[in-house]
């Protein structure tokens, strides 16, 4: 389960950055007051923990990620 959340959270933190390059649109900052708001930080904090957890699903050695 753990896993499965990590891996939504990183691909909205990816959507997110899409959205930056592709259009210079912040979405995180937009809804939270600006990026260095603390609740923006907090989610770019969570999106980038997620970033690392996701990190050991392409070391596992089980071919069934929960």
């Amino acid at each position: 389960m753990l896993n499965k959340l990590a891996l939504i959270i990183t691909i909205v933190g990816a959507l997110n950055w899409g959205s930056i390059g592709l259009f210079q649109f912040d979405l995180v900052a937009w809804i939270c007051g600006g990026a260095g708001s603390l609740l923006a930080r907090i989610i770019y904090t969570v999106v980038g923990l997620a970033g690392i957890w996701c990190i050991n699903l392409l070391f596992r050695r089980d071919a069934h990620a929960d």
